[in-house]
């Protein structure tokens, strides 16, 4: 490899992740010029007419964006990939010793209003076999971080040592390391969830919800302001840095029976990041770093945020039918139900 992509990151990256942090790097530098060049942003968000294992439309950018890691990781210390663009592992490099599981661009759907837009990761220690490797429980794994395209080109980055930012500097195309370590405030009173799948929700999402809207005349006793970006990597920055909580639950839904987002390359690499700056990361009952995944691209619910929050939030799980629940009997989000 060339010069390092990353100031101080003899200090921050472990030696054995050198490499491949490097790489993924140049992969978010590369795409930041692609990004920020765009010049038809039509162009970029115009789905190609296929489908990734998912489920879910690809986006040209999308495309764009797997090729570019793909590219960025040829060589070098990685030996398995895999991408939320392709069905199964791809092995990269034979002599690798890790293993890489990535959403190489997530919320596309943001591209055509400028919105913000990332890539987020989880990084193994290689094991035998792609399976092996991806499918153990994600405490296991040794890094995560992501990238996210705004105002600035961030990068985020643990290695089980705290969390720390780094920001793309556009003349020297270098990434200059934040003064200080991510930490989450223990409790906030902002809160992301998408409103719109209120009639989906159980009783325990539905009634903490009730709860904050109610304000200070609510059983919460103060007011919550809401924020839904609509693209987990942007979500998860904000609480990062602001603190607050998450929610994207299980709900009652054919679709969204197990959740929605991604365990392996999204659910994961969050809670990785979350715990390390001191926050919760959970399923609404159990750790989410505790799950073993069966599939590569296993679903799983998610939500995280400031500690205090958090465990609030699995308290309406636990006692669902308790008196700080269930003041006013089963509750919507904006009615009352008899």
């Amino acid at each position: 490899m060339s010069e390092s992509m990353l100031d101080d990151a003899d200090e921050i990256v472990p030696p054995e992740m050198r490499d491949c942090v490097e790489r993924l790097a140049r992969a978010v530098a590369t795409l930041s010029r692609h990004i920020a060049r765009g010049g038809d942003a039509e162009a970029l968000e115009v789905e190609t007419g296929g489908l990734n294992p998912t489920g879910e439309s690809s986006r040209a950018l999308d495309l764009v964006a797997d090729a570019t890691f793909r590219h960025a990781l040829d060589g070098g210390s990685v030996r398995y990939l895999v991408s939320e663009e392709a069905e199964g592992a791809d092995e990269i490099n034979p002599a690798g010793t890790l293993a890489v599981a990535m959403d190489p661009l997530d919320g596309s759907s943001n591209i055509g209003v400028n919105g913000p837009i990332g890539a987020i990761f989880s990084i193994f220690p290689v094991e035998a076999t792609a399976e092996a490797s991806f499918l153990r429980p994600g405490r296991e794994m040794t890094g995560a971080g992501y990238a996210l395209f705004g105002a600035q080109c961030l990068l985020v980055l643990s290695f089980g040592r705290g969390v720390r930012k780094f920001a793309l500097d556009p003349d020297s195309g270098r990434f200059r390391p934040a003064a200080r370590p991510l930490v989450i405030a223990q409790e906030a009173y902002e809160y992301a969830i998408n409103a719109a799948n209120d009639r989906h929700w159980d009783r325990s999402v539905r009634s903490w919800v009730k709860d904050c809207l109610a304000g200070r005349d609510g059983p919460r006793g103060r007011d919550f302001n809401t924020r839904w970006v609509g693209a987990v990597v942007a979500d998860t920055h904000r609480i990062l840095t602001r603190g607050g909580i998450y929610l994207y639950p299980a709900d009652t839904r054919q679709s969204g029976r197990n959740g929605r987002l991604r365990y392996l390359y999204e659910c994961a690499p969050v809670a990785f990041l979350v715990e390390q700056a001191g926050g919760v990361a959970t399923d609404g009952r159990e750790r989410l770093l505790d799950r073993t995944p069966r599939t590569l691209h296993e679903r799983a619910p998610l939500i995280f945020g400031s500690a205090r929050t958090v465990e609030r939030v699995r308290s309406y799980y636990r006692f669902p039918d308790s008196e700080h629940v269930a003041l006013f009997g089963t509750r919507g989000l904006f009615r009352i139900v008899p």
